[in-house]
């Protein structure tokens, strides 16, 4: 059968216009029809990494019971129609370095949904199908990449949003839901009045111990409506964790154009780098791919994997999202090509990410930390920072403040978190350290924009305000004299002075 046109490619035209580059081209393995596992997020890190590891399985094994079901929840209408049209195949465009390009075909997912609203549609325009595909016998798992805001959980706390509207509207109308949450809980209540045995549900967001944060969400939406299907989503559905690893920066169009000079005109391509990890806790009833073939580490606690992920890889990313974008610097390959900025990176990881973990004695956590220097130089990506300054109000707990609390409580240092805190807060100000605007995309961006309206001009007062928002700072931290001191003059000095006087005097401080 032909291929869709949007796949059509000359290698030969791809050598004459990219000599340079070293490709090796992948194609995808044959359709199967036979959908095991459904997808909430059908987003570029979906499409770069689980769908990845499933098409390299599928291809090498030839098991073809593990085809994907992908659906977005709440936007991406036109990704989700764009991939139908182009038979559900898209090529990954992996890069290690501006010279070496593996570009892979990926077929894996062979159906997409849509369960949200853009424009003017309805809520729900594929629910139904949606639903009956996770009921469905065949599936027997639901993998999740919806991001941290997606769980409508406090970040800090853990608990569910209950007073949030996406989730009244799914307490009142549990048979019609709009969150991932509701439609869990919906999909897993249809299977247990059928008889069916649950889905595995496996998270694959940045979130410490995701597996059982999103079990308490589920758990505790389920309450809301019965009381029995709780206590039996609780003794019968597994909520396995998992870390993933992979950079996945939003296409530009120099991305496609790239990809075009190689022959490949492909609405949907992802670009990410070669590098790619993926831990996961092996707690699956209903069976799974035979993952560990393709290089996942199957292991009986992500925890510590996890963990080490979102303080090093995370909070370094987190540092340099905001303290570089409130500088004027528009990628991580700028960023991390200024000394100050890299030896801040090296100090944060080295003296107050690494103390705070409890690794096996095989991970090297000072090779760790070269390793994504190194990635994070990478100039074939160009990962914008304002993409992962996204969302900060729900990634701040995990990456920086839970290591900065222990950190001071054993007595070490934590003025590098502190920094990052004091830039996010000028950050949320929604303009450069120059004065260019952007937009602060978080869902806590308004009441942020009301604190800085508010004290303007009592920068004391504005940062006593930011520490005391309980869904993002532990109390104890709060409450923390030493932590609030370092925070206000790393603010003062940033505001003042600016970056690199800010980043000189905390690499000389003793």
């Amino acid at each position: 059968m032909a291929e869709p046109r949007a796949y059509q490619s000359s290698m030969s035209q791809a050598r004459r216009s990219q000599a340079r580059i070293s490709v090796e081209r992948i194609e995808a393995a044959p359709a199967s029809g036979q959908i095991g596992i459904v997808h909430l997020g059908l987003g570029a890190f979906h499409r770069a990494h689980q769908a990845v590891y499933l098409e390299r399985y599928r291809k090498r094994s030839g098991d073809t019971s593990w085809a994907v079901s992908s659906a977005n929840l709440r936007t991406g209408l036109a990704l989700v129609d764009g991939l139908h049209e182009a038979g559900h195949r898209y090529h990954v465009a992996e890069y290690a370095d501006r010279e070496t390009l593996t570009l892979r075909h990926v077929g894996v997912i062979e159906e997409t949904l849509f369960s949200g609203r853009d424009g003017q549609q309805q809520w729900g325009r594929d629910l139904d199908r949606l639903l009956a595909r996770m009921a469905a016998a065949d599936t027997r798992i639901v993998t999740l990449t919806i991001t941290e805001k997606g769980y409508f959980l406090n970040p800090a706390s853990g608990e569910l949003l209950l007073g949030d509207p996406m989730i009244q509207a799914d307490i009142a109308t549990p048979t019609q839901p709009r969150t991932a949450p509701g439609l869990l809980v919906e999909a897993l209540a249809q299977r247990r009045a059928r008889n069916t045995a649950p889905f595995t549900v496996l998270c694959c967001d940045n979130m410490p111990d995701n597996g059982q944060r999103t079990r308490q969400a589920v758990i505790q939406l389920a309450c809301q409506r019965d009381a029995s299907l709780a206590e039996w989503i609780a003794e019968q559905v597994a909520f396995p964790c998992s870390m993933v690893d992979r950079i996945v920066p939003a296409m530009t169009p120099a991305d496609f154009e790239a990809l075009k000079a190689l022959g490949v005109e492909d609405a949907n391509a992802v670009v990410c780098e070669a590098f790619s990890q993926w831990v996961v806790e092996d707690h699956f009833p209903l069976g799974r791919p035979q993952w560990e073939e393709e290089g996942v580490t199957m292991v009986a606690d992500v925890a510590p994997f996890e963990t080490m992920k979102l303080r090093m890889l995370n909070g370094s990313h987190s540092l340099l999202a905001y303290l570089g974008a409130l500088d004027d610097i528009d990628t991580v390959v700028d960023a991390v090509q200024r000394d100050d900025i890299k030896a801040l990176l090296r100090r944060y990881m080295r003296d107050e990410a690494a103390p705070t973990l409890d690794m096996p004695e095989e991970v090297n956590l000072s090779a760790y930390a070269d390793s994504l220097l190194a990635r994070f130089a990478n100039d074939s990506l160009r990962h914008k920072l304002q993409q992962i300054a996204m969302d900060g109000s729900q990634k701040l707990p995990q990456r920086w403040l839970s290591a900065a609390q222990i950190n001071l409580e054993a007595g070490r240092d934590a003025s590098c978190a502190a920094l990052g805190f004091a830039a996010w807060v000028r950050y949320t100000a929604g303009h450069t350290l120059s004065n260019q605007p952007y937009s602060v995309d978080d869902p806590m961006a308004a009441h942020f924009a009301e604190l800085h309206r508010r004290f303007a001009h009592d920068e004391c007062a504005l940062i006593e305000a930011f520490l005391a928002i309980e869904a993002v700072v532990p109390a104890a931290l709060a409450r923390h004299e030493g932590f609030k001191a370092c925070v206000l003059a790393s603010y003062q000095r940033l505001t003042q002075q600016g970056l690199a006087a800010a980043l000189n005097e905390l690499m000389h401080r003793a």
